[in-house]
């Protein structure tokens, strides 16, 4: 099959590492000459263009753009499609982008591999990024079958856990599991950069250790992402922040109120809860 990648970074060079090992003919476009470059020397993909004419034999096309690029980007691509050809997206947030696209190209089936890492950019591209990663998909009552089975089958080819679910859904899961997190551990990063004294915040820098790291991994990456998902999912986000901001509240009352059983309580809770999460290792 011929499988073009518009985006090639972390995610979209991932895919075409995945996808070419298994026989298919890899096709790319970036918007910088020498990521195209970069990406045949390197056999992730076997041509490589910032031109989207590149794609018009493709029969399968991911499209791996930042979201606040992806309706430039498909403006610019779509006059060198031909009709059979499916378009599948890889965005975070999924509404929206089934909104914009679904009515302009019948083949569009919405999809969102949950793996990525703190770093960004094709250099940080590797094989078997999605292995048992959830790898969603958004079907409405338009999506082609067959346009979906193609996408699904390219997915659980990656070895990923396959997920169907309404685009709105989606979007209102992720702000719990994703999205929500970004912002919580920026937050404590900012807190932490925040310690007025300055010995102390040197010994906490000093002083961090696996706790930390854990807790300030996704506040650490990349700025566009998490401007991103806060723009393009803001009102399930929202949500989620203040429902999140209760629950601090309610701890922050516990604590002060000196109530150690009550706490103990809350700490078993979340203890049994956690196990209800299908968290990849």
């Amino acid at each position: 099959m011929r499988i073009g990648i518009v985006g090639l970074g972390l995610i979209g060079g991932s895919l075409a590492i995945d996808l070419r090992r298994q026989g298919h003919y890899l096709l790319g476009v970036s918007r910088r000459p020498e990521t195209c470059q970069q990406a045949v020397s390197q056999g992730m993909v076997d041509q490589a263009e910032p031109e989207m004419a590149l794609m018009q034999s493709a029969e399968v096309i991911f499209l791996c753009t930042p979201l606040g690029a992806l309706e430039n980007a498909v403006d610019q691509l779509l006059p060198h499609l031909s009709p059979s050809t499916i378009l599948t997206d890889v965005g975070s947030v999924k509404a929206p982008v089934v909104a914009q696209l679904a009515p302009r190209w019948p083949n569009f089936v919405g999809g969102h591999p949950m793996a990525g890492k703190a770093e960004s950019g094709l250099e940080a591209a590797e094989a078997g990024l999605f292995v048992n990663r959830a790898y969603v998909l958004t079907p409405t009552e338009t999506t082609p079958p067959a346009a979906l089975k193609t996408v699904a089958g390219l997915a659980e080819s990656l070895q990923s856990q396959l997920y169907y679910c309404d685009p709105v859904a989606h979007d209102r899961a992720v702000a719990w599991i994703s999205h929500l997190p970004v912002m919580l551990s920026a937050s404590l990063i900012a807190a932490c950069l925040a310690e007025p004294e300055p010995a102390v915040a040197e010994l906490a820098e000093n002083l961090a250790s696996s706790g930390f790291r854990d807790t300030s991994r996704v506040g650490g990456g990349n700025p566009e992402l998490g401007v991103m998902m806060a723009r393009y999912n803001q009102t399930a986000l929202l949500q989620s922040l203040l429902a999140y901001r209760k629950q601090l509240d309610d701890m922050i009352q516990t604590i002060q109120q000196q109530d150690w059983s009550g706490l103990e309580q809350k700490l078993a809770q979340t203890q049994q809860g956690r196990t209800r999460f299908k968290i990849c290792q």
